[in-house]
């Protein structure tokens, strides 16, 4: 393998975990959001949260057989991240809450790289 072919390699194995870590904490602090109740069991929060972690699961999925629409998955992966990442901004006085949001600025940033790789592949065909 050559250099180039490891260092993507790296950054798609970087993103899977990336995707599956947030996949994990989405599902967990929507349940928890739930069991707090008030403002935390908003049916937005909640619906983004769980929209999150299915993107992620799919993105996770997608890499992991090597699909060739990556790429797309991984930019709506992204942006879902992003909107997660922003309703749970508001409670950053919530440790759970906080932390989520960590897992999901974390996720959207590997995301976006994984689908500019992508993007930058398409054009050099």
């Amino acid at each position: 393998m050559d250099e180039g072919h490891d260092h993507e390699h790296d950054e798609i194995q970087q993103c899977i975990e990336e995707c599956l870590n947030c996949h994990a904490a989405c599902t967990m602090t929507a349940q928890y959001a739930l069991g707090e109740g008030g403002d935390k069991a908003d049916p937005g929060l909640v619906g983004v949260l769980l929209d999150c972690a299915e993107i992620c699961q799919t993105s996770a999925n997608f890499m992991l057989r090597g699909s060739p629409y990556h790429g797309a998955t991984c930019a709506a992966c992204a942006e879902l991240c992003r909107a997660s990442e922003e309703a749970l901004r508001e409670f950053a006085d919530d440790e759970q809450l906080a932390h989520c949001a960590e897992m999901c600025a974390s996720c959207a940033t590997s995301c976006e790289q994984m689908a500019a790789m992508d993007a930058e592949g398409d054009e050099e065909e």
